[in-house]
């Protein structure tokens, strides 16, 4: 559990060295371009997604679509906190971070990630309304509605993120400074702190690990309620557009919280394997969200359609 360092206090750190990932240094060219090459696709193809739920007037009125823009924006600016930080790790420059540097990415990694994490659970609350309420759906959730969820998972996200910076940084931190871990997160800072961290591990793994398994365990139930609705649908075309707009979210969510609660639900873990899971969750997952809504999502395809075809058009009139 948490425990303390016998490290004299006159020494005060204010800077982190990253260590990054174990990585042998003949692949850090090739590193350096996977990574490099992952950060330009995610944003290209979240904001793909986010313009054509704009553009599309079919979309951006429909709350599972306003939703899914949202996601979007904040797998941009989730990876965007993460992946070129961790680019550097694989050039000449140096891996320091400043003390202020750290407590912001920190800050601004659970305050993104934490935010999505209640995304995921209002979008699979939406379908539960849309498929097993159909005809209360369009009262039950409005364009009003729709704001207030999304307003107050930002606003929760945003809380989380300053509680776990406070916490993490009013600790005294006077002794190494080098964070085995390619960011600045919470469990590799923690255990470099010259006090005990028992209160710290505890939270980290209430606010965390049993907030996200609850929001994991909540989706699911949504999802057990929407296939038993879905298996009662008479024709085979109208079960198989219900499971593939479902099967889109729910996929995202798998990948996306099982990594995440095997990280946090083990905070004091110094297994080889986190880093890898970690960048999973962190660097991959928001690469997959525009693949995994365009290829299994009709309707976002036939709206990439329907925008491309119109800029086209504009286009030939000019």
């Amino acid at each position: 559990m948490g425990e303390t360092k016998n490290t004299s206090l006159d020494t005060v750190v204010t800077g982190f060295i990253l260590l990054g990932l174990p990585h042998p240094p003949s692949l850090r060219t090739l590193l350096f371009l996977v990574f490099f090459i992952i950060y330009i696709l995610t944003q290209l193809g979240n904001l793909l997604i986010l313009l054509t739920v704009w553009a599309d007037p079919k979309l951006h009125t429909r709350p599972m679509y306003i939703f899914l823009g949202v996601l979007s924006f904040l797998d941009m600016w989730l990876s965007s906190v993460i992946v070129p930080r961790l680019i550097l790790d694989f050039t000449p420059a140096s891996k320091a971070m400043p003390f202020g540097g750290c407590v912001a990415q920190l800050y601004f990694f659970h305050f993104l990630g934490s935010t999505q994490c209640f995304l995921y659970t209002l979008m699979a609350y939406d379908r539960y309304l849309a498929i097993c309420q159909p005809l209360r759906y369009p009262v039950l959730m409005n364009a009003r509605l729709c704001t207030i969820l999304v307003a107050g998972a930002w606003v929760a996200g945003s809380i989380h993120g300053s509680v776990q910076a406070t916490l993490t940084f009013r600790l005294p931190y006077c002794g190494p400074n080098q964070v085995d871990y390619f960011i600045c997160d919470i469990p590799a800072v923690l255990r470099l702190a010259c006090a005990d961290t028992t209160v710290n591990e505890l939270v980290t793994f209430v606010d965390i690990g049993v907030v996200a398994a609850s929001c994991f365990m909540l989706i699911l139930l949504s999802y057990a309620c929407i296939v038993r609705a879905i298996l009662k649908i008479r024709t085979a075309d109208g079960r198989r557009r219900a499971f593939s707009t479902c099967g889109s979210h729910l996929t995202v969510v798998t990948v996306y919280y099982v990594p995440c609660i095997f990280t946090y639900l083990r905070a004091g873990s110094k297994s080889p394997l986190d880093g890898a899971v970690a960048v999973f969750y962190t660097v991959v997952t928001p690469l997959l969200n525009p693949l995994i809504y365009t290829l299994r999502n009709q309707e976002v395809k036939s709206a990439l359609k329907r925008v491309t075809a119109g800029g086209k058009a504009t286009r030939e009139n000019k």
